[in-house]
């Protein structure tokens, strides 16, 4: 294995089927996949009463790369962390056999078996297109106002007035896409005749620039960045007839009152259900607002001393107005029913697990389905519940990872399934479990044969608090950089919140940055410390005011449970390395203890929390001004004169998430000390490398900055400082 065959999307075995929707009629299933094990998707379709899945639609011939986009629709997909190609997202109507897309701006409608056929034509990019719910009409963005186009008659309306540089209608802002997981500013009415959509001023947020310097044509690039404490985004929630006319602004919440607008669900025709957010993260506010009259109701306040995490789950049954929601006020997120004035009705779930997410709610049947971990941390399956009361039954039973999709009939779901030793398999089921056919096998991907992917031996133990810890261990293949029998040891570390490394799931063996290192003879480590998701929230909360503290605790007793239960690792030759989040654990890690680890790789790394944006720190962290001293205690600027290893930093100058900035100061920082490190500058990259070339070359410099400084002819395998 070379660096030329990290750099290839996707990984080997990992070009499964997504985006699956069962048809309203619940016969037929739509999803999107590659024809060759690559990054360009198309779209497929099996009928469920025979068959096999065949293409019903292709992107036209139209250059569709991520170079022919507008510069919305790349940061969109940035925010997204979208690489493929092709048709990318699709959105269909609940009630009618159609489909709508969008291709370099263009709007596409997709009818049951037809081809896409294109239905807008502006010099302008059509953005987040979505269908009424009978597929009569789709609504889309363009140029940020919100338009709404009548597939029947052909007319246009245009619904929002007023946008400029700054101020944008039916746009979700950064704050929402980056942080909050809402990708969308604009929500159709159940009866298709109003859209409730959002207004964003951001004019009083100051622009930051950034340079492309590497492009052979000079310009640059501004974004409206809310750093941690500045003012936010001004945000206001506001309806209107999908026919025309004047917008009616709704008030959820004080004027005056820093919050956040986190989701909007319609109950009714008439009714909007809307999460309000607190600046300070640690209240969620749920109203009812009617919007003829204007009338307000809180239906559920939730409360937390460190925070809130935000979720998808709450379903509303039609015809009698209970709604579902889960919560975590137990310390694992679990589902409640709820009566439509937001009494609880009854508890669904319980038990030290935590629910994932909710899939689907049958209000025939009066059931929840919902994705969890009752058996394992490691593994999530498929369970379902009746909102009347009873046990909850476990429906996938396959050792590993279930991510499934279940049709509304609740008759079917397609499951997606993989362990750290079987590739993913994608299955048709009934809604017991039972396999009625195949639909994917990624087995079958020629990649797999190519190479030798060793599954990592997945591992817990209890760190110095007795606290259980998982981790995965990746055998060195190979003796080339071994001393006295002993491999040096690589850790590849995230150690964030909302991010789980460690599970029983192909991803983890079809890591080809820690398989390429092994091929080279390095081990790798990877471990979740405390902080990490899917834990419950006990385990999330150390992190609370502490960031770079705890998860450097957690990882030396990582590398100390290696030591003990692996001889053949040196672990007097410790590298660390990670990205984003794990790039901050990185520098801490060298800072911290630079006695376990001699080298670290950090790349778009978090060097001083006063430069990262409000609603991610602050919701770890408070404001700045309430705490200075917690923010100076998780600066690692501070504190580079600590770092006696050696040092490899690698960041993105177009990053707009984690700017370049924070490694200009680190380098700034370092200089000063007099402390020597390698810096790697990607001028024409942004937090998520998009470049074959680009991923190619960086694993390239990993690998020989790790084989420089901990390999055999390194003055550290002998025990050197």
């Amino acid at each position: 294995m070379d660096a030329t065959t990290v750099a290839r999307l996707p990984h080997p075995g990992l070009a499964v089927p997504k985006e699956f929707a069962f048809t309203p009629d619940g016969q037929a299933l739509t999803y999107l996949k590659s024809e060759a094990a690559d990054l360009s998707q198309v779209l497929w379709r099996l009928e469920l009463s025979g068959g096999k899945p065949r293409v019903v639609a292709r992107p036209p011939d139209l250059g569709n790369t991520e170079a022919n986009l507008s510069e919305v629709d790349k940061l969109r997909r940035e925010r997204q962390r979208l690489l493929e190609t092709g048709i990318t997202q699709i959105a269909r109507a609940k009630e009618a056999d159609v489909a709508v897309t969008t291709l370099l701006g263009k709007l596409y409608l997709q009818r049951g078996h037809e081809p896409l056929k294109q239905i807008s034509d502006t010099p302008s990019a059509e953005l987040d297109a979505k269908l009424s719910r009978d597929g009569s009409k789709v609504a889309f963005v363009r140029d940020d106002e919100l338009h709404v186009l009548d597939l029947v008659s052909g007319s246009e309306t245009q619904l929002s007035r007023g946008a400029v540089e700054g101020l944008s209608h039916g746009l979700a802002e950064y704050i929402a896409q980056e942080e909050m997981g809402r990708t969308s500013g604009y929500w159709w009415s159940p009866d298709g005749e109003r859209i409730a959509y959002q207004e964003t001023d951001e004019r009083h947020v100051p622009l930051y620039a950034i340079a492309h310097q590497g492009s052979e044509r000079q310009s640059s690039e501004t974004h409206r960045y809310p750093f941690a404490g500045a003012p936010n985004a001004k945000v206001r929630l506001g309806v209107v007839f999908v026919s025309g006319g004047d917008t009616r602004w709704l008030v959820p919440w004080e004027s005056d009152h820093d919050s956040y607008l986190a989701r909007v669900t319609w109950e009714s025709p008439r009714a909007l259900l809307v999460q309000i957010l607190a600046r300070d993260q640690k209240s969620l506010r749920l109203f009812r607002l009617d919007v003829e009259s204007g009338e307000r109701k809180l239906l559920l306040l939730e409360t937390s001393d460190t925070w809130i995490n935000l979720h998808d789950d709450l379903n509303v049954l039609e015809a009698t107005g209970e709604f579902v929601w889960s919560s975590e006020r137990a310390g694992f997120r679990h589902l409640g029913l709820h009566d439509r004035d937001g009494g609880l009705v009854r508890t669904l779930t319980a038990g030290d697990w935590p629910v994932d997410r909710v899939v689907a709610l049958d209000p025939q049947r009066r059931e929840v389905w919902f994705t969890g971990r009752r058996e394992s941390p490691l593994e999530a399956h498929l369970y379902r519940v009746s909102l009347d009361g009873g046990p909850v039954m476990q429906i996938t039973r396959e050792p590993g990872t279930h991510s499934v999709w279940v049709a509304g009939t609740g008759n079917h779901f397609v499951d997606n399934h993989s362990q750290t030793e079987v590739s993913p398999r994608t299955t048709l089921r009934d809604r017991d479990g039972k396999i009625l056919a195949v639909l994917d096998d990624a087995s079958e991907d020629p990649r797999l044969r190519e190479f030798t992917l060793g599954p990592p031996s997945l591992e817990q133990f209890r760190n110095r608090d007795e606290i259980r810890l998982f981790g995965a261990c990746y055998a060195s293949r190979s003796k080339k950089l071994e001393v006295n029998g002993k491999a040096p040891l690589v850790v590849m570390v995230y150690g964030g919140p909302h991010v789980q490394t460690v599970t029983d799931s192909w991803s983890l063996t079809a890591d080809l940055t820690a398989q390429y290192l092994t091929d080279l003879g390095f081990t790798v480590w990877k471990m979740d410390n405390r902080g990490s998701a899917n834990r419950g929230h006990a385990f999330e909360s150390p992190l609370h005011l502490r960031m770079g503290s705890i998860e450097v605790v957690d990882q030396v007793d990582g590398v100390a449970y290696i030591a003990a239960t692996r001889p053949h690792v040196d672990t007097r030759r410790v590298g660390i390395m990670g990205r984003s989040y794990g790039g901050y654990v990185t520098l801490r890690a060298l800072m911290e203890a630079p006695d376990v680890f001699q080298a670290g790789v950090a790349f778009s790394p978090v060097t001083d929390w006063c430069d990262y944006d409000t609603c991610y720190t602050e919701r770890y962290m408070g404001m700045p001004a309430n705490d200075p001293e917690c923010y100076r205690r998780s600066s690692v600027l501070a504190g580079v004169g600590q770092i006696r290893g050696s040092l490899l930093v690698i960041h993105g100058m177009l990053d707009e998430n984690v700017l370049f900035r924070h490694s200009a100061r680190l380098a700034t920082a370092l200089i000063d000390a007099g402390r020597p490190f390698s810096f790697l500058p990607l001028p024409e990259e942004r937090h998520s490398l998009r470049h074959e070339a680009s991923r190619a070359y960086v694993a390239e410099r990993i690998a020989e900055f790790f084989q420089g400084v901990l390999g055999p002819s390194s003055s550290r395998s002998h025990g050197a400082l």
